[in-house]
């Protein structure tokens, strides 16, 4: 298995595992959805006998795979003894939003025993309790679009190229309506002048140019900025060397709209500069804050 990827993916039900294998594929992972957590050794022997033709796999293992998932933690503990790497990428969402999705598709729960979805996310997220703290990767599709979530698959397992590189995630968001929950470094902004108190500006987001001139006019700004840059300029090289792979920088402001969003863009395009691989996301950008205070 030397030079072998094996990435298993697992999570919630109605968390976008589909659309992430369907990601992987494009990416050129070989890929089998709902395999038994028994048969993972033996399948990765054989991809190893291809000689170099299969480096990449991946396999969605969950909770459909009933009595046979029971013994994955073991199977894991075996690939450990076998010397055999891997990386587990586990997607979750609120039960919110996988109720919806339930209900979009008109699908059951497969956990459900009396017909009601959140007695099986529960159930669900309870059974998965030990998997998910072995995660390498954990991801919330709570408020992300397709588009959304291929772009960050992309970015974290991404082409043979980038694959010695961190991923590098900036995610603007508000917070009235919680921290991300895959955050590795919160960066509170809400210290900075705020557009919302300016009545022409407030209608706006960080994305237009009045805003941005607005936030970077006043000098407490271009402080700030000299000590984050110099600040992530020490940090990306020490986990790199600590052989961190993906690293999610969460840039907040009250309502999500304004300060993180221009904040988020500019940490963007300064890691950039610098060669890093950095994909810029605003969580709550769409959200209705017609009476936040940003």
């Amino acid at each position: 298995m030397a030079g072998t990827r094996l990435l298993i993916v697992t999570g919630l039900s109605g968390a976008g595992k589909t659309q992430a294998v369907r990601c992987l594929e494009d990416l050129g992972f070989f890929c089998v959805d709902n395999l038994p957590p028994k048969l993972i050794p033996k399948f990765a022997e054989l991809c190893a006998q291809t000689t170099g033709k299969i480096e990449r796999i991946a396999l969605v293992v969950d909770i459909r795979g009933g009595e046979f998932f029971a013994t994955v933690l073991d199977v894991l503990d075996d690939l450990k003894d076998q010397s055999l790497r891997y990386e587990i990428l586990y997607l979750e969402a609120s039960n919110e939003t996988l109720v919806r999705r339930f209900k979009e598709s008109r699908r059951p729960h497969p956990l459900s025993t009396s017909g009601e979805i959140v007695e099986g996310i529960e159930a669900e997220r309870m059974a998965l309790r030990e998997l998910r703290g072995l995660a390498h990767k954990i991801i919330d599709t709570s408020n992300f679009s397709v588009a959304q979530l291929k772009q960050e698959i992309a970015n974290l397992y991404g082409g043979n190229g980038d694959r010695e590189r961190l991923a590098i995630t900036a995610v603007s968001f508000g917070y009235k309506y919680g921290i991300p929950l895959d955050a590795d470094l919160v960066i509170d902004v809400r210290f900075l002048p705020n557009p919302h108190y300016e009545p022409q500006l407030q209608p706006l987001t960080g994305l237009e140019e009045a805003v941005k001139d607005y936030v970077f006019e006043a000098p407490i700004t271009g402080e700030f900025l000299s000590h984050l840059q110099n600040l992530f300029d020490f940090l990306i090289p020490q986990y790199i060397r600590e052989g961190k792979t993906t690293l999610t920088l969460a840039i907040g402001c009250t309502g999500g709209k304004h300060r993180s969003v221009v904040l988020a863009n500019w940490l963007g395009a300064q890691l950039r500069e610098r060669n890093h691989r950095i994909v810029v996301r605003h969580r709550d950008l769409g959200r209705d804050t017609a009476d936040a205070n940003q």
